[in-house]
């Protein structure tokens, strides 16, 4: 874990809420001169609690509103079984999340999609030709009622 100061805390709590925000509006919303402010972004950066910028889009503006999670259990789990199936599964566009999880299954794969059609030919053309796969449960968001990036500091 990296000590954060108030003022690193306040830098990272305005970036997360918009990262086009100049280094001139938060001198000014923090009461600091450019400098500071720079340079402690330029920290956050090389200690990579700032990973990177990016621009949040619309999944449903750009065609992609059905949401599925899918439970996947594979069938041998040493470690070779696992990182192939890794490789293997994040290679795919539609693969929003990948999540490596305790409990009845293995992993937990959040897609994205256009529609019903495109989940059947993810699942036919791409997930069933990864080896080592067990049991296959999917999930369909019926609604979203949070979605978030901001982490609260």
């Amino acid at each position: 874990m990296i000590d954060l100061d108030p003022t690193d805390k306040a830098i990272l709590r305005l970036l997360q809420e918009d990262s086009t925000i100049t280094i001139k509006e938060m001198a000014a919303q923090l009461h600091l001169s450019t400098t500071p402010i720079f340079d402690r972004m330029k920290k956050l950066e090389k200690s990579g609690v700032i990973k990177k910028y990016v621009a949040l889009v619309d999944n449903t503006l750009v065609g992609k509103s059905l949401t599925i999670f899918i439970n996947i259990s594979i069938k041998e789990h040493g470690k070779d079984a696992i990182d192939e199936f890794i490789k293997e599964i994040i290679k795919f566009d539609e693969v929003m999340e990948c999540h490596h999880v305790s409990g009845d299954s293995d992993f937990l794969i959040k897609l994205l999609l256009q529609d019903i059609a495109s989940y059947n030919q993810f699942i036919l053309d791409k997930l069933a030709i990864i080896p080592n796969i067990g049991k296959v449960e999917s999930r369909f968001s019926l609604s979203e009622r949070k979605n978030t990036t901001v982490i609260k500091i």
